[in-house]
């Protein structure tokens, strides 16, 4: 039988009423559209999208999907329970508009809307809050899965097993840049290139990165867009990092810092050149680059980069710029009026240990 759009997602909001009110009464507070029948961006084909929201597990029984054969048409039916919509307005993706943007349709009570309307409330106030560190961090924790599934990419063997890592780095990227943006997506994916390009923190030609990802047609190909894309992403959030409170360089800030850098990689420095090893020279200042990092995540130190200290054809002088490099990291205790814990022996460092007050 020939309907219109509209009344045929009536009747399937109607069927979802009606076995409700047959297999669990009492358990569907609201229920509202969202997706292309709610922005008008409908197509032949588009299904209808709706916010089933239950109220206990009796619910579930509420959800399924089908083909509509006269119009070869899916539709996805699948309920969503407050738990999942106070996880949403989180926001720690950006996938909400179905909490955010959703016409209620039908609600069971009137306190159902209010409820939806406070968590409304709460994420919209977090979205016009001020960005700030917590808000790059709960961006950058979706990059981390976009660099993540990036090496799944550069380790994967054939073109089909690129693409399909290929597609987590897209995924999760996009995200991420929408975080960062303390933005969310309100379109469909056909116009994602639309709501991308109006973020303001973006790489210029993002969506020509993008395209080149997905229009690669080797291997080869596909990685090397695929670095180019999360480079340029990466350098969006570097210079989108806000700047961290560091604490001044003080003698409770770096104190003993130096000794420790002293006493973990130096002997293993020599130990390396004696024995011509790589690997421990190699390690061993990649440590010490992390353990810079770290200070200089809350600390005021100025930068040191311990890899350029790294020469493979030369371990000796390898070690010897490890020794300038913990030379020039000496002048953070200087600023701070900080000893170094030096002692002729271990004779004079058991008396002094001993007998001090610390």
């Amino acid at each position: 039988m020939n309907c219109t759009a509209e009344e045929r997602n009536q009747k399937i909001i109607d069927a979802v009423i009606a076995k409700a009110e047959r297999v669990c009464p009492g358990s569907l507070a609201l229920i509202g559209i969202y997706g292309s029948f709610l922005t008008g961006d409908i197509h032949p084909r588009s299904d209808l999208d709706l916010l089933i929201l239950i109220n206990d597990d009796r619910a579930w029984r509420l959800g399924t999907a089908f083909i509509q054969d006269d119009l070869q048409i899916g539709h996805d039916l699948y309920c969503t329970s407050w738990e999942s919509l106070r996880q949403d307005a989180r926001y720690t993706h950006p996938h909400i508009a179905k909490l955010l943007d959703a016409k209620i349709v039908w609600c069971a009570d009137e306190k159902h809307r209010e409820a939806l309307e406070a968590l409304r409330r709460e994420t919209r106030a977090r979205l016009d809050a001020p960005f700030g560190p917590a808000d790059y961090e709960n961006a950058e924790n979706a990059l981390r899965d976009a660099e993540r599934f990036f090496a799944r990419a550069m380790t994967a063997r054939g073109l089909s097993q690129t693409r399909s890592f290929a597609g987590g780095v897209l995924y999760y990227a996009e995200n991420a840049l929408a975080l960062l943006n303390k933005a969310y997506f309100r379109l469909g994916v056909y116009r994602r290139y639309e709501e991308l390009s109006a973020l303001k923190k973006r790489p210029e030609n993002l969506c020509a990165l993008l395209e080149n990802v997905v229009s690669a047609r080797t291997e080869t190909a596909l990685k090397t867009y695929l670095t180019a894309l999360l480079r340029a992403v990466e350098a969006t959030f570097d210079a989108a990092r806000p700047e961290a409170e560091r604490r001044p360089v003080r003698p409770d800030t770096i104190g003993g810092t130096y000794e420790e850098m002293y006493s973990n990689w130096r002997g293993k420095m020599r130990l390396a050149a004696d024995r011509q090893d790589r690997y421990l020279a190699f390690s061993s200042l990649a440590s010490l680059d992390n353990m810079l990092a770290e200070i200089r995540a809350e600390t005021d130190i100025g930068p040191y980069d311990a890899m350029s200290a790294y020469d493979p054809k030369d371990l000796r002088r390898t070690a010897e710029n490890f020794d300038r490099l913990l030379q020039a990291y000496l002048s953070e205790y200087q600023k701070a009026g900080v000893p170094v814990h030096r002692f002729p022996d271990v004779d004079a460092f058991a008396a002094a240990y001993r007998d001090g007050d610390s």
